[in-house]
């Protein structure tokens, strides 16, 4: 496992196959760092499933509100909602969408998004200054790589539980 620099702003995701560390960027975009320890903290994003895996593309999740697959799963409705929290402004920065990098979901709206993210499996720099960018996976890579593919995957992954490493 990587040595964690800055305990208060590193999330450890446990997936099926192990612990995924994702360095988070405050100075980048510090409203979707708070919104993530926020929720990580309230345990929101434990058994939240990976709703949209693109090969090639990336993995999305953090659907707390119709994710939980512990919650009444409807895997038709994940994707679909946020969390009861109000929707956040892009911040937008040069930071690049590149292999391992967290980036905001959101719909068309630049400032829609929410809850949800995604894990970028590749350098998608196609993406770049179109969704915020707020962390990067330093550990545990070969984790997200292995994640059911599928829109949506017929058997969908969770994240198990997600934690701030200051609280682990």
């Amino acid at each position: 496992m990587a040595e964690i620099k800055d305990p208060e702003n590193t999330i450890l995701m446990e997936l099926k196959d192990g612990t995924v560390t994702i360095e988070l960027l405050p100075d980048v975009a510090p409203k979707h760092v708070e919104r993530m320890k926020e929720l990580a903290r309230a345990g929101a994003y434990d058994n939240v499933a990976f709703h949209r895996v693109i090969e090639g593309f990336m993995a999305q999740t953090g659907d707390v509100e119709h994710g939980d697959m512990e919650d009444d799963f409807n895997i038709g409705r994940a994707g679909t909602g946020g969390s009861d929290l109000p929707d956040l402004p892009a911040e937008f920065s040069k930071i690049p969408h590149a292999r391992g990098s967290l980036g905001a979901a959101r719909s068309q709206n630049p400032n829609s998004a929410n809850s949800q993210f995604f894990i970028n499996f590749k350098d998608n720099d196609f993406l770049n200054g179109q969704y915020t960018v707020y962390g990067q996976v330093t550990s545990g890579m070969e984790h997200v790589d292995a994640i059911t593919r599928g829109e949506p995957p017929a058997e969908p992954d969770r994240m198990i539980s997600v934690k701030v490493a200051a609280d682990a």
